[in-house]
């Protein structure tokens, strides 16, 4: 709800007001085909306001409640005082029904610093709601960026310690390929020295053989 369109409509509502005003209190001075044209003139000003009127409801739909219901109360008694020109017209009744009955001039005045406070007040109150809802989506967000903060946080202490892992796994595969070199080595090591012994055991089995048939032949040939 924008307060200064309503201000403006209000003001608009008082210049045609006032203009029906002064058109009735000229009716009189009209008669035959001049007076019936003058009456639908006054007619169709009284369409004028009864539509400012309905521009001003739909512009307090969106109003707080209570700034709406004062209004919505104001604008009934305007379309009373419209009416009311209206049938004074139709009656020929100028003046004295006119100026005891309709009353919107001087309620106008007596109300137009009111009305503008009514009004700014329901703008400020939109502004207050307007700037909780802002301070209520700014604590959300807040909580937000707390909440994905702690979750970065956790997932990076996470991965630290996955890293741990990672590199306490890959010490362990170092050494391990150090042990099996290790192992290899030895196992190399071990294989010549089996070789080296059968190759010393081949020989020593050489040489007894070699004795023997030595010891043989000098025991059996020698004579």
């Amino acid at each position: 709800m924008s307060s200064e369109e309503l201000e403006k409509m209000h003001e608009a509502f008082g210049s045609v007001f006032e203009e029906l005003r002064c058109q009735c209190e000229r009716v009189s001075n009209y008669s035959g085909e001049q007076k019936k044209r003058f009456i639908r003139e006054i007619d169709e000003k009284v369409d004028e306001a009864n539509e400012v009127l309905d521009g001003m409801e739909k512009e307090l739909r969106n109003a707080p409640l209570s700034f709406r219901n004062q209004m919505n109360t104001k604008i009934r008694s305007y379309r009373k005082d419209v009416s009311k020109l209206q049938q004074v017209v139709r009656s020929n009744d100028i003046g004295h029904g006119f100026r005891s009955d309709v009353k919107y001039t001087e309620y106008s005045a007596e109300n137009e610093q009111s009305n503008y406070v009514g009004a700014q007040r329901a703008l400020l109150l939109q502004g207050t709601d307007s700037l909780n809802r802002a301070t209520q989506s700014i604590d959300r967000s807040h909580r937000i960026a707390a909440e994905t903060d702690q979750i970065g946080s956790d997932i990076i202490e996470e991965l630290g310690g996955q890293r741990e892992q990672l590199e306490r796994s890959k010490d362990r595969l170092i050494n391990t390929g150090e042990n099996l070199s290790r192992s290899r080595k030895i196992l190399r090591s071990i294989s010549r020295r089996v070789m080296t012994n059968k190759l010393l055991l081949g020989i020593i089995i050489l040489l007894e053989v070699v004795i023997l048939a030595a010891v043989v032949y000098i025991k059996f040939f020698k004579h």
